[in-house]
């Protein structure tokens, strides 16, 4: 009994002390709930055990982001995402333009991230203009990959961007040479992207926005010029014909460096003509370097009467050109490309619009030409390139009557003496000799001291056939002299003496000019440019047979093809989906790339890796990405991303159901898989 009394008392007091811990912890929770609950109400934020209603996270998001507390916002974001999804398109979109005006790249991050995310969920949630915002913010960081793919998923969404947020967008895009690439891309994929949508003409109106903005184009096109994107450069002209853009006199301009850089002299005389045809342009001046390309691609054909006469003609033009009139034709038609082909395209053209919001680059291109008190007058390296053209080909009659013409016409900045003594400085003494009896026979006036720097330069190098011929002439000049009848001892040394205050006693800086030429010449340059013209005229014409006939040519001459040769076969072979003929092309570029007689060009590497998705050629596709990424040429990723779900989102898509595979289909399942791992596709 007293051990049963016992254990009911051990029992009672470990009943009791249980008791106690109960109260005590149960009290203890009670506290810290209280304490929670006091400070959830006054923060804001849900009890643990409470799921929140969507009412107050988006209360919560809302009140963050009037407070500018980002991290709040986000955290209650993500809250709501987790627990019901994404939310309206009014919260999601002013959680977007919210990070989008913050300055720091992790919110911007963030916000980009985000509308990834909802972009493959629900793409329809995302509004364009938060979208904007977000691209001009991200092209403002300079990172304009994010920024492209910004506003490539509102083409995608069938919205038209807002155009002056795209200049500004393209403004920052185009300082770095990647978002130079980018902005070119969008702007095209824009324009083919509505044109597509376009069934109607009269529909065209929808892209009056961006048809009406041509410093957008402008700026674009400038881009093209100066990162050598030959194949964009085209691209994005074709496309301001078939948009309907009305150029001004930059886009003339630009447009004349894309033919130069293409080799078009053709065109770009017909152009010239256009534009002179629009009577007395108030702009004249701002042609500057229109003319400068066209005098440049005289001297790559080596045609150096036409680039004599370009100069002559440009003096004439300048002098009977009178200040503007009413009567001054608003617009017309410019033509690009061949007509004869019925392959180029024509876009209008305002001879009297110059958009001051866009400032186009001053600096010439090639420095043949310089603006003298308003007139053009061709450089010391214009001169020189046409004396050297002319010696070397021994055209001396084209030199001869340019001389002639610098007289007649009074062309100010150098003199038929100057170009004299430049070539018996230079060891030309024929070509020297041949312009002084042609200005004799012009009854042009000479100085004496010509005559005698040319006699001393074939006394120095032993020619007295030549020493005594021109001395003849220097005796019967001397003869109409006053000092021959006044002194009957008259010789050549007191001719001499008469005339040495006129002989130069320095080298003249175009001596230097016609050195520095010299070393660059190549007589061989004008077949390579020839060949290409031809190669291009039949690649346009789609006659390939001819175009690769023409190349073989080439070859079989020792000329070597340049990057322009291949550059025109692609494009020709691209516009007939000739994409096995490409492979075979790509093998023979490559050989040229590895030997280094080619350099490396990111627009041809680019073509290449987009017909070779487009003909399914996936080896072909990863061998050139490899070695963009070897050579650190930059790869739109999403643009190949994109064009391979186009044509082959289904391609070997459950890969595992090919039990019998051959060695060539196992190698294609693995290059598309390889492909899919590289662009991020699932």
């Amino acid at each position: 009994m007293r051990s049963l009394r016992g254990l009911l008392l051990v029992s009672s007091a470990a009943e009791a002390a249980l008791s106690a811990n109960c109260y005590g912890s149960w009290r203890r929770h009670c506290i810290l709930a209280a304490h929670y609950l006091s400070t959830s109400t006054s923060t804001g934020t849900i009890l643990p055990w409470e799921s929140p209603s969507r009412e107050t996270l988006l209360r919560t998001i809302d009140v963050a982001l009037k407070d500018g507390n980002v991290d709040q916002a986000l955290q209650a974001f993500g809250n709501y995402k987790s627990l019901h999804g994404l939310p309206e398109p009014r919260i999601l979109n002013s959680v977007i333009v919210s990070l989008s005006y913050t300055s720091s790249r992790r919110w911007l991050q963030r916000a980009y991230d985000m509308v990834l995310s909802v972009y493959q969920s629900n793409g329809n949630l995302l509004n364009c203009s938060s979208l904007m915002r977000l691209a001009l913010a991200l092209a403002r960081d300079q990172t304009p990959v994010p920024a492209s793919a910004v506003l490539r998923i509102m083409l995608e969404s069938g919205k038209l961007p807002d155009a002056d947020m795209l200049s500004m967008v393209f403004l920052h895009m185009l300082k770095s040479q990647v978002g130079s690439y980018l902005a070119v891309d969008v702007l095209a994929e824009t324009c083919e992207c509505f044109l597509h949508q376009i069934s109607d003409r009269r529909q065209l109106k929808k892209l009056d926005p961006i048809k009406n903005n041509v410093a957008l184009f402008n700026m674009v096109l400038e881009s093209c010029v100066n990162f050598k994107c030959m194949i964009k450069a085209q691209k994005i002209m074709e496309l301001m014909s078939l948009v309907g853009v009305v150029a001004d006199v930059n886009t003339m301009v630009i447009a004349s460096r894309v033919c130069e850089m293409v080799g078009q002299r053709d065109e770009l005389m017909s152009m010239k003509r256009s534009i002179e045809s629009f009577s007395s342009s108030p702009f004249f001046q701002h042609y500057l370097q229109l003319y400068d390309s066209l005098l440049n691609l005289h001297f790559k054909c080596n045609d150096m009467e036409a680039a004599a006469n370009f100069v002559t003609a440009l003096h004439r033009i300048q002098k009977s050109c009178v200040s503007f009139c009413d009567g001054l034709q608003k617009q017309g038609m410019i033509q690009i490309g061949s007509a004869n082909l019925k392959t180029g395209y024509r876009i209008m053209f305002d001879p009297t619009k110059l958009d001051k919001g866009f400032s186009l680059d001053s600096k010439i291109q090639f420095g043949l030409l310089v603006s003298i008190d308003g007139k053009f007058l061709p450089s010391e390296k214009a001169l020189a390139k046409l004396i050297i053209g002319c010696v070397k080909a021994a055209k001396l009659n084209t030199l001869s009557m340019f001389c002639i013409t610098l007289h007649k016409e009074d062309i100010k900045g150098i003199s038929a003496s100057d170009v004299i003594n430049a070539c018996i400085q230079m060891g030309w003494l024929q070509a020297a000799h041949d312009i002084l009896d042609a200005l004799e026979s012009a009854e042009i006036p000479v100085g004496i001291g010509t005559y005698m720097s040319l006699l001393r330069a074939y006394e120095k190098e032993q020619k007295p056939n030549e020493f005594d011929g021109l001395l003849q002439q220097i005796q019967k000049m001397a003869s109409s002299m006053p000092e021959f009848h006044t002194s009957p001892s008259f010789t050549i040394k007191d001719i001499a003496k008469i005339a040495k205050d006129e002989m130069p006693q320095t080298k003249s800086s175009l001596l230097s000019s016609l050195v520095e030429e010299t070393e660059h010449y190549n007589p061989g340059d004008h077949l390579t440019f020839e060949f290409n013209n031809s190669v291009r005229f039949f690649c346009m014409a789609k006659m390939m047979e001819d175009a690769l006939s023409t190349y073989k040519r080439m070859r079989e001459q020792n000329i070597r093809p340049n990057l322009h040769t291949f550059c025109h076969i692609l494009c020709g072979y691209s516009s007939l989906g000739m994409h096995r003929e490409i492979t075979i092309l790509w093998g023979e570029i490559k050989r040229r790339l590895e030997h280094g007689e080619l350099c490396v060009d990111r627009d041809l590497l680019d073509c290449l890796v987009l017909d070779f998705l487009k003909g399914g050629y996936f080896s072909r596709v990863m061998e050139v990405i490899n070695y963009m990424s070897t050579h650190n040429v930059y790869c739109d990723k999403w643009k190949y991303r994109q064009v391979f779900l186009k044509l082959h989102k289904n391609l070997y898509r459950n890969l595992n159901s090919l039990h019998d595979k051959t060695e060539a289909q196992s190698k294609r399942i693995e290059d598309v898989q390889a492909f899919r791992s590289w662009a991020g596709i699932k």
